[in-house]
């Protein structure tokens, strides 16, 4: 009998490596993880610091010995906000990087292309920045998302600025894409809720410069209030054509046009810009004790500042780290999906909202807070709105 376990132990550890093998991304010294970013394209400004701020986490990890023995190795592809391109990459981290999950996919065209792809390779589809509401619903085991959806936060927003303020007439400034079609289910939601009418709205095409026809278009139909569906650039953009025709009308953005690049950029223009925003931009001066640090951290490995999107980066892999070490040595997708449905994460010194995941529910949170841009900053004026 012993004669027989001496033979048989090597065989059942042989075994077990090549089941621990067989799982896409996780080797005996590391976990690979995928995310399609736009490195090059529109929204570029908003890739490099959530890629810079996933890398961080990672490295952080790593730095304290990996997850559970493993480090962590980020594969960033480029899709250029291009939904086509993006196809190409997801292929290629699936088929040749063979990736364990895929963190963070930029932009809702990207990840309305990507995500079929994904959850069929059986790979988890993790927090992707696009706030629709399909990145989580109908429940799927790979589907998890952590941003407050299009259409929550913006039916709250509406709503609290209409009543706020006495707006008669909001009106709405979309990309023609479903971006802008879940802002605008959002936008009149909260409108029917106070029982008025969306009174105009047009459409851009991505990467547009030029608004000025859509600007006309708003301000003749006597606007008092408008919603922007659009990016940074593209905020920055219309905007500044309302203020260049001298119509200072109140705007509020959502989410995606909420970054520093975008008073930045947008200079006086962009003076009293309201915004949608799940946690304060990380600005250098009051900031507490570890976020200081954090933010010193950030300059000298990337030598730039870093902004909220570098913040959400960093905010994202760090639910990936708590999930993988949760889920223990034995890294299956079953086992990870599981540990991150019982996941429950404090509020940070970043200012990030509380995340919570269940078995029967995978969005982390569906509440965003106003902001304004005020002598060149973004000042939170509110708390979650619900």
């Amino acid at each position: 009998m012993k004669l027989i376990r001496r033979i048989l132990a090597p065989l059942a550890l042989a075994v077990a490596g090549v089941a621990g093998a067989q799982v896409p991304g996780v080797g005996e010294r590391e976990i690979v993880v995928g995310s399609i970013q736009d490195l090059s394209g529109p929204i570029a400004l908003l890739g490099v610091p959530v890629r810079d701020g996933m890398q961080m986490r990672f490295d952080d990890a790593n730095a304290a010995g990996g997850v559970h023995g493993r480090k962590l190795r980020l594969v960033v592809e480029d899709a250029g906000y291009d939904p086509k391109k993006g196809v190409l990459a997801a292929r290629k981290l699936i088929q040749r990087d063979k990736v364990f999950a895929f963190l963070a996919d930029l932009g809702t065209p990207v990840v309305m292309a990507t995500m079929p792809l994904i959850v069929d390779a059986g790979r988890p589809h993790l927090f992707p920045f696009s706030p629709h509401e399909s990145t989580y619903a109908p429940r799927h085991p790979l589907k998890f998302q952590m941003f407050a959806p299009y259409q929550d936060y913006m039916d709250a927003a509406t709503r609290h600025m209409v009543q706020t303020h006495g707006y008669r007439k909001s009106c709405l400034l979309y990309q023609d894409d479903d971006y802008g079609l879940e802002v605008m289910k959002g936008v009149e939601a909260g409108l029917a809720k106070l029982k008025q009418p969306l009174a105009e709205k047009t459409s851009y095409k991505r990467g547009a410069t030029d608004f000025s026809s859509q600007i006309a278009r708003l301000r003749g139909a006597g606007c008092d209030f408008v919603v922007l569906a659009t990016v940074v650039r593209e905020t920055v953009a219309a905007v500044a054509e309302a203020r260049r025709t001298g119509w200072n009308v109140d705007m509020l953005v959502t989410a995606s046009g909420y970054s520093a690049q975008t008073h930045e950029l947008g200079g006086k223009a962009v003076e009293g810009l309201y915004g949608v925003t799940v946690l304060p931009h990380p600005y250098e001066a009051g900031a507490n004790g570890q976020l200081a640090d954090w933010i010193r951290r950030y300059r000298e490995r990337f030598g730039a500042a870093p902004n909220v999107w570098s913040v959400m980066g960093y905010g994202v892999a760090d639910l990936f780290v708590k999930a993988a070490e949760k889920a223990g040595r034995d890294l299956t997708v079953e086992r990870f999906t599981a540990a991150l449905e019982s996941l429950h994460t404090p509020r940070d010194f970043f200012g990030s909202p509380e995340y919570r995941f269940s078995r029967d529910d995978h969005l982390g949170n569906r509440y965003g807070r106003i902001a304004q841009i005020k002598d060149g900053r973004w000042v939170i004026l509110t708390d979650y709105l619900k």
